[in-house]
């Protein structure tokens, strides 16, 4: 039996699996608002309690946060995990914590063709190295190195790089962005949720269009982002859709860096929970021209594929396939 988990800052999915004629099969499954716990630790307990869990041969998670050996602070979350406590308190050596874009990437390799949007017609299927970014509550960024023969996920912490402007237009934004975070502006500044709405604020304090009765007048305890999304696809808000535009054009110029920096001519899959909701803005032409704005290397982005996951659950099935794959099967 499998225990595998996505632990992220706004919620925890944690699901059983078994393995059924090379087929992983899930047998229970739960998500927790991570927030409403002290530790993960105390998510497993409940788990426990809700699945009567039966003896555990391998357990992988997937935590927003770098894995140091063994041992994860959470970026956005006060928890501290650890493979030593996992393994006492679950009953097995075979234990494994990763990045949850380690567990994302190797999600996947997983995943049918029907579970992608492909935003590049042109891009070429290649055997080598994919860049994965995910944009969601925070921004993650990893890759599947490729030795010839399979794939290895290697997590990063570069969705908290140095935020580069790529228009005028992005150059008045870092320098309105500075004011607000003076030490260190970031890419998951304005990659993200809540990243949505700060570029909303900088559209609005420059004067791009004045806010609508929508965004005025919005519900209490309605997220600001995702009002924005909806006022942008459902009501062509100018400044919403502005806003949506803008971050498509980072998020497409961040990808196009990460697969410059790890040589992702094997493609680019774009993960996390944004995309899929803003697909209409993010199929256009904005995220590929930010991709593909790198000068002389613009021929050879252009050839990449970039792929868009459907699948909310691709870094629990990670973890669980790499459990059997990487731990169990050892």
């Amino acid at each position: 039996m499998i225990l595998a988990g996505d632990i992220g800052a706004t919620k925890t999915n944690m699901a059983l699996f078994e393995l059924v004629d090379n087929r992983l099969e899930v047998q229970a499954q739960h998500q927790f608002a991570s927030r409403d716990f002290s530790s993960l630790t105390d998510v497993i307990i409940e788990f426990k309690k809700e699945t009567s869990m039966p003896l555990i041969d391998a357990v992988c998670f997937g935590v927003a946060g770098p894995v140091i050996d063994g041992c994860c602070r959470t970026t956005n979350l006060p928890w501290e995990i650890t493979t030593s406590a996992l393994r006492k308190h679950l009953n097995t050596d075979k234990v494994r914590l990763m990045n949850d874009l380690e567990a994302t990437a190797y999600g996947m390799l997983y995943l049918p063709d029907d579970e992608f949007v492909d935003l590049n017609p042109t891009g070429r299927a290649v055997n080598g190295n994919r860049a994965v970014i995910a944009a969601g509550t925070g921004l993650g960024e990893g890759m599947l190195y490729y030795d010839g023969t399979q794939y290895h996920p290697i997590g990063s912490e570069g969705g908290h790089s140095d935020f580069a402007p790529l228009t005028a237009q992005q150059d008045e934004l870092l320098k309105w962005m500075r004011k607000r975070y003076p030490g260190h502006v970031s890419f998951e500044r304005i990659l993200s949720g809540p990243g949505i709405y700060t570029l909303y604020e900088f559209l609005l304090e420059s004067g791009f269009a004045p806010q609508s009765a929508s965004m005025v007048n919005i519900p209490e305890g309605k997220d600001r982002s995702a009002m924005i999304s909806e006022c942008a696809l459902s009501q062509n808000d100018p400044l919403c859709m502005e806003t949506l535009r803008l971050f498509a054009e980072i998020y497409g110029a961040e990808a196009g860096n990460l697969a410059l920096k790890t040589m992702s001519l094997g493609g680019v899959y774009i993960g996390g929970g944004i995309a899929p909701k803003i697909l209409p803005i993010i199929s256009n032409n904005h995220f590929m021209n930010g991709f593909t704005a790198k000068g002389r290397f613009e021929e050879m982005l252009r050839g990449m594929q970039v792929k868009i996951a459907l699948n909310p659950e691709t870094a629990l099935l990670g973890a669980a396939h790499f459990a059997v794959d990487r731990l169990w099967n050892v």
